[in-house]
């Protein structure tokens, strides 16, 4: 009973073990009730399934709430909210990667299932990490709000065109990698001719992993500007990212109608960023929780409105 009530990165132990446990049995009915065979996964079954991790989400907003007071609870909230927009621009690059390998719609499921497995494991040092070096240095927090803010302009007026042939991994990879030129069903790995090698859909679940690491350097940072406590990092991580996974085969099917968005995710990572130095200068203990889950707010449902707006007329894509 001790051990469940000492606490671990500041939280008692027992509430760590009640997220993990909360996330497992997620992935184990995922796997084992509702995608025991490969299919295509519809928009309307991808809907009800991000509304059920939503509705978690927030529903472990609540349990926070109780457990550790309002203000944590409203934190959580903000960052989890940043955490699922910034990761809009990864859902851009796993369906790049999908269509750039010929991965079918039946298949992707699989690769963002284990996908997520690696998102647990590397999201968890990173922010053990992030949380060692703010407990002991500080100054790192304005490290992070300046890197944020650099990072906010670059976006305003970034032409980046994301390519997954151009990854230096993937290069790698091909190079020194017995791989398939086809799949081979749900197999990771196959054997031809006696010899054991990956198919396309090893590479896909290395290339989304890569890229949820490359996105990570942003959001990870964001969410420590808003709370430099670990368990609402990783939480609000998690369960962002959890849900925007379930969105994906319905976000994929109208993500030109986001155009816009970045310009508000650009002006979102400046906010984040600034709101350590406004509060210095306004002599603030801190920037007010609830503030910034308002400006969060705002920021994003002006960037989807006028997105939806803009491209109104926009056919979508061929291909």
């Amino acid at each position: 009973m001790d051990t469940l009530l000492a606490p671990f990165l500041g939280t008692p132990v027992w509430m760590w073990l009640t997220f993990l446990g909360i996330v497992l049995t997620l992935l184990a009915a995922d796997l084992g009730l509702f995608h025991t065979k490969a299919k295509e996964i519809g928009v309307a079954e991808s809907l009800r399934l991000s509304a059920l991790y939503i509705a978690l989400g927030l529903s472990f907003a609540a349990f926070v709430g109780h457990q550790m007071g309002g203000a944590a609870a409203t934190a959580y909230l903000t960052a989890f909210v940043v955490e699922k927009s910034l990761s809009l621009d990864n859902v851009f690059v796993i369906a790049l990667i999908f269509s750039s390998l010929a991965i079918p719609r039946a298949l992707q499921h699989r690769v963002l299932f284990w996908g997520i497995l690696g998102v647990i494991v590397l999201r968890g040092l990173m922010i053990g990490l992030g949380a060692a070096l703010v407990a002991e240095y500080h100054w790192v927090l304005y490290l992070f709000a300046a890197f944020l803010i650099v990072t906010g302009i670059k976006m305003l007026w970034s032409t980046e065109n994301h390519d997954p042939a151009a990854n230096p991994l993937v290069r790698f990879l091909k190079s020194r990698m017995p791989l398939t030129e086809t799949l081979d069903g749900e197999r990771f790995f196959t054997r031809r001719n006696g010899a054991l090698m990956a198919t396309p859909l090893f590479l896909a679940l290395i290339m989304v992993e890569t890229a949820d690491l490359i996105f990570a350097v942003d959001s990870v940072p964001a969410v420590f500007a808003i709370t430099a406590d670990p368990f609402l990092v990783y939480t609000s991580n998690i369960f962002a990212i959890l849900g925007l996974r379930a969105l994906y085969f319905a976000l994929s099917a109208i993500l030109h109608r986001f155009a816009y968005l970045k310009y508000a995710l650009a002006a979102l990572l400046v906010f984040i960023g600034s709101k350590l130095f406004i509060a210095d200068a306004l002599d603030w203990e801190k920037f007010p929780a609830a503030l910034s889950l308002g400006v969060t707010a705002a920021i994003l449902g002006t960037g989807i409105a006028v997105s939806l707006w803009k491209t109104r007329e926009t056919p979508k894509p061929i291909g």
